[in-house]
Parts: C-alpha cells; sequence; structure tokens
C-alpha cells in the first residue's frame, strides 16, 4: 500500500467517505437479512460525487504530472464520470473535451439536456454527441485541434478505468478495513455495480494487497455477460497490482460478478431497480440512480431474498453514486 505514495496524485475527495449501517432496510428484508452497511461513495464531494473522484485524484495527477492543459473523456450521454472529468478540469484550469458516445436506446429532453449534461455545460466542458462507431474519429479531430494550438492533451479512459485509475480504488479497500476494525466488524462481502471495472479491479488488488478474505462482488450493469465483467476486471486488477509494485499471483479467487440484473440492455430501466430505489429512498432516505446503484442494489435486494448471504454475515453496499441520473430518468419514480 505504501508504494502508491510514490504516484503522482492530487486531493479532489473528501476522505475518508461515511460507513452507515442500514437498519431500516436490513428490516424490511426479513430476519435472514446479513447486517447491511453503506460505503456513501456518492459523498466523495467533487461534482456532487461519486466513485470517479478517487480515480481522478490518481489520473489528474498523473496529467498534471505530464504538463497537459487539455484533458478528453468518454461516457455515454449521462455519465458520471464525464460530470467529475469536467469538473476536476475546471478546477485545475485545463481545457476539456467530452465525447459523449449515444449508447443508450433512449431519448427525450430530459436525457438529452438535463442531469450530468446539465452540469458538464455548467463546468465548461465542450461536449460533442456521436454514434459509437464514431468516436475514435473524433477524438482523434479533437487531438489534432488541441495539438495545432500547441497544448498537451492527456486522454482519460472511459470511467477512469486504467490502472492508474483503479489506484483510487486500491485506497478505499483499505480505508473499508480500517473504518470496520474501528466498528469491530468483519465485512463478509463488497457489493458495487461494475461496468467499465476500475472500481472492481481496484478493490480487488486492494483484497489482496491486504490479504483480505473480503469478496468483491461487482454486478453486471454493463456488458451482455457477466463472464465479459470478470474477465475485464481480472485483467484490470493485474495490472493495477503491477502498478502498485506487487507480485503477481493467482488472483482468480478474488473475482465475483452478480449477473441477471441488467435488463434488457444497459442504461434500461427494470423492474428490480425501480424497486431498489423506493425501498432505499424510503427506508434509508439514500437516493441511488437508475443505471449503476439502482441495479446494484437490486442484485443485493435479490442475493438477499435468495438466501446467499447469512443474518451473521455483515455485507457493505460501496454506492458509486450518480443520483444526478435520476433527472434523466423521471419516470422511474413518476410510475413508481
Amino acid at each position: 500500500m505504501h508504494s502508491l505514495s510514490r504516484l503522482p496524485r492530487l486531493k479532489f475527495a473528501h476522505l475518508p467517505t461515511p460507513l452507515e449501517r442500514m437498519d431500516r432496510l436490513r428490516a424490511l428484508l426479513g430476519p435472514d437479512c446479513p447486517t447491511l452497511y453503506v460505503k456513501r461513495d456518492d459523498c466523495t464531494g467533487l461534482a456532487t460525487g461519486g466513485n470517479k473522484t478517487r480515480k481522478l485524484e490518481f489520473l489528474m495527477g498523473e496529467a498534471m504530472a505530464q504538463g497537459a492543459n487539455a484533458v478528453v473523456t468518454f461516457g455515454a450521454i449521462q455519465s458520471n464520470h464525464a460530470r467529475q472529468t469536467a469538473a476536476a478540469a475546471a478546477k485545475l484550469g485545463l481545457l476539456c473535451d467530452l465525447i459523449l458516445i449515444d449508447m443508450v436506446e433512449r431519448d427525450g429532453e430530459a436525457y438529452r439536456q438535463s442531469g450530468n449534461v446539465l452540469l458538464d455545460r455548467l463546468f465548461g466542458a465542450r461536449m460533442h454527441g456521436v454514434a459509437e462507431r464514431q468516436a475514435s474519429a473524433k477524438l482523434a479531430e479533437v487531438m489534432a485541434e488541441h495539438e495545432g494550438a500547441g497544448r498537451k492533451v492527456y486522454v482519460v479512459p472511459i470511467g477512469g478505468s486504467n490502472a492508474v485509475g483503479s489506484l483510487g480504488y486500491v485506497e478505499a479497500f483499505g480505508e473499508i478495513q480500517t473504518q470496520a476494525a474501528g466498528l469491530d466488524l468483519k465485512v463478509d462481502a463488497i457489493v458495487h455495480a461494475s461496468s467499465s471495472c476500475g472500481t472492481q479491479a481496484g478493490l480487488i488488488a486492494g483484497a489482496v494487497l491486504n490479504g483480505s478474505a473480503t469478496k468483491v462482488m461487482g454486478v453486471n450493469v454493463y456488458k451482455k455477460g457477466g463472464g465479459d465483467i470478470a474477465a475485464a476486471a481480472h485483467a484490470l486488477a493485474l495490472e493495477t497490482l503491477q502498478l502498485a509494485g506487487a507480485k503477481l499471483d493467482d488472483i482468480s479467487a478474488h473475482v465475483h460478478v452478480i449477473d441477471g440484473y441488467q435488463g434488457e440492455a444497459y442504461g434500461q430501466p427494470t423492474e428490480a431497480m425501480r424497486e431498489a430505489l423506493a425501498l432505499t429512498a424510503q427506508s434509508e432516505g439514500l437516493l441511488l440512480d437508475p443505471v449503476y446503484s439502482g441495479k446494484a442494489m437490486a442484485a443485493l435486494i435479490g442475493h438477499v431474498r435468495r438466501r446467499k448471504f447469512t443474518r451473521e454475515q455483515t455485507v457493505v453496499f460501496l454506492h458509486t453514486g450518480g443520483s444526478m441520473g435520476l433527472f434523466a430518468y423521471p419516470e422511474v419514480v413518476t410510475e413508481n
């Protein structure tokens, strides 16, 4: 863990984020429900918070170390990552281009103009809406424009999910472990949304580095099959461990993916997600989002109901943020 201090890093996040009990939700889920906690990474502070803030501390640290004065990144139209990247760039005085990919079969003014898109605009980012097949060409165009103006550009991958970004969740695992020790808790599992896999990879690497048996359980909200998430998380965790200076071992036993909660496609609402949003809001006063944390909570609730956990266990739900997305999906609330 100490080897992370040798890498460039900035400070954006409000850390440590709270670790809070969810006793009312637990009571609603019945007598066999494990003890539930929520790790409030929706409270990281930057641009209303979210899991990307931890990643951006390392990514933007590297950008500044390289002398960048412009950043470019990718995401879906309602990308939480794009919103937090735009805010970090504004804070650092960097120009920011967001290549927003039309990845979700969804239209309407709320989706196209509200939520994260509204904040992207407020932070002064230039937004480029493209079809998925056009993303590479748009990146080349934007890079050429900046380089022609003499600017050095730093490209942040989609979701901030490379080994550098994943370091934020290596540290987050240690933070959870320290908080749990202070509460005399043994955390049996951490459940969270997994899409571009940077959060999951970082948590897996953190578990390996800490010699922990805590299960890191990523909920597939993005790929057609959970096997694709598992393979991506495994590969990225190995890269992250290498960057952290750790000896590489077989880490396959640390890779766990929960499948079956994505629904028809990435970004499309599901009934289980709607129920999870309502239950969590009305029992804990906690706002989830329709794309990531809502589906991850649906998976946690489903696992409890199917008795995949025991009442003696302790499960931490990692809240990755994203409640701004609710404004882009108003029907998930109005139809409840």
